[in-house]
C-alpha cells in the first residue's frame, strides 16, 4: 500500500473509530431496588456524572468502582453492581468521559482516556466515609481503564478485567477483522502500527503507557481476567497475553494472578452466568476482607439472577461481530459495539 493512501486510511479511521456514540442512561440503580446518590468525578478530562450505590446499611467496608466499556454509559454496569451489591460490596460507577450523558469529545478517546477517568473515579470511591478498601471492575476498554489506574494508585487492592483488549495495535487490528478488511500480513503490520500511532498522536499517547499488557506487567496486586470462550470481538487470546505478562512480571510464578474463561460467554452480558458473578464476588471478598467470606459473598452473588438490559434505541448491537463491521463501515465508532457493558 503506497504511504500517502495508508496515511490516508489512518485519518479515516480515527475519524470514524475514535468518537465514542453518546447514549445517556436509560436506567437508574432506583429500577433495581438499590439505594443510590448521584455524585461527580473530577477528571482531568472535566467533570463525569458518577453514581455511589451503598450496601449493608452504608456501613465501612470495601468498594468497587466499575469502568463500562465504548459506546456505553454508567447505568450498563448495574447488573454487575446489583450481585456486587447483594455480596456487600459498595459500588461507585460512572460515565467515562466522551460517553454515556458527557458532551462530545472534540479528540479521539482511547483507552488513556478510559485509564485517566478511571483513576480519578477510583480516587472518588476511596474518598467516601463509607468505604475501607477498594477494588476495580472494568470491563472492555473500561477493563484497560482499570488495569492502568491500578498500576498508577498502589491503594488499589484487587482488579477485576473482563473481554479486555491486550494492547492498542492488536485492538486496532481486531477492528480491521470486524469490519472485513483482509490485508494481506506484509501491508497488516506496518498499517496497524501506522493507525494506532495517528490514532494516539493528537492526545500524545505512547504505545506501551496505555496498554494493558504493560500495565498488568507494573501493577502488583490481585488480577481476575474473565473472558468469554466464544469473544468474536476480542478473542480470549487477549486474556491469555495479559496472564502470560503478569506471570512473567512476578518472576515466572503465577501468584494472584487467576483466568476464568466463561463457557459459552461472548464479549458481552457474562454477568449472566452464575459462573461469572461467584468467581467475582469470592475473588473481591478474598483480597478486599469481607465482608463475607469467600464462599458466602458466592453463594449470594450466584443467587441473584441479573438480565442484560434493553439496548439502547439504534443500537448495532446483537451479533456483536456484524455489528461492529456494520459500524466501522458506516462511520460510526467501534470496538465492542454500542451499549457495550
Amino acid at each position: 500500500m503506497p504511504v500517502a493512501l495508508a496515511y490516508r486510511f489512518s485519518q479515516v479511521y480515527r475519524a470514524r473509530a475514535g468518537f465514542p456514540h453518546r447514549r445517556p442512561p436509560s436506567f437508574t440503580p432506583a429500577d433495581f431496588g438499590l439505594p443510590f446518590e448521584t455524585t461527580t468525578i473530577r477528571s482531568p478530562g472535566g467533570d463525569l456524572p458518577a453514581w455511589f450505590v451503598p450496601a449493608r446499611n452504608g456501613r465501612a467496608g470495601p468498594g468497587i468502582m466499575l469502568v463500562h466499556g465504548w459506546d456505553s454509559a454508567r447505568d450498563r454496569m448495574l447488573a454487575n453492581v446489583q450481585f456486587l451489591n447483594a455480596a456487600g460490596f459498595h459500588c461507585l460507577t460512572f460515565d467515562v468521559r466522551g460517553n454515556g450523558a458527557n458532551p462530545a469529545e472534540t479528540l479521539p478517546v482511547s483507552a488513556g482516556e478510559f485509564g485517566a477517568d478511571a483513576l480519578a473515579a477510583f480516587a472518588t470511591l476511596m474518598a467516601r466515609p463509607e468505604v475501607t478498601v477498594g477494588g476495580i471492575l472494568g470491563h472492555s476498554m473500561g477493563a484497560i481503564g482499570a488495569l492502568l489506574a491500578a498500576a498508577a494508585d498502589p491503594r488499589v487492592a484487587a482488579v477485576v478485567a473482563s473481554s479486555t483488549p491486550s494492547d492498542p495495535r492488536r485492538l486496532v487490528v481486531e477492528t480491521f477483522r470486524l469490519a472485513g478488511l483482509r490485508f494481506p500480513a506484509p501491508v497488516a503490520g506496518p498499517l496497524s502500527w501506522l493507525t494506532t500511532r495517528e490514532f494516539l498522536r493528537q492526545r500524545g499517547h505512547r504505545l506501551r503507557d496505555i496498554s494493558a499488557v504493560e500495565a498488568i506487567a507494573s501493577y502488583r496486586g490481585p488480577v481476575l481476567l474473565v473472558h468469554g470462550e466464544l469473544d468474536r470481538v476480542i478473542p480470549a487470546v487477549h486474556s491469555d497475553r495479559l496472564r502470560a505478562s503478569a506471570v512473567a512480571a512476578r518472576g515466572g510464578t503465577p501468584t494472584n494472578i487467576e483466568l476464568v474463561l466463561i463457557p459459552e460467554g461472548g464479549h458481552t452480558w457474562l454477568y449472566e452466568s452464575e459462573l461469572y458473578r461467584r468467581r467475582i464476588a469470592a475473588f473481591f471478598a478474598g483480597h478486599l476482607g469481607g465482608p463475607l467470606s469467600p464462599d458466602a459473598a458466592a453463594d449470594a452473588a450466584g443467587a441473584l439472577v441479573v438480565s442484560r438490559l434493553p439496548e439502547p434505541e439504534g443500537s448495532l448491537v446483537g451479533d456483536r461481530t456484524a455489528g461492529a463491521a456494520a459500524a466501522f463501515l458506516v462511520g460510526a465508532s467501534t470496538v465492542s459495539g454500542p451499549g457495550d457493558q
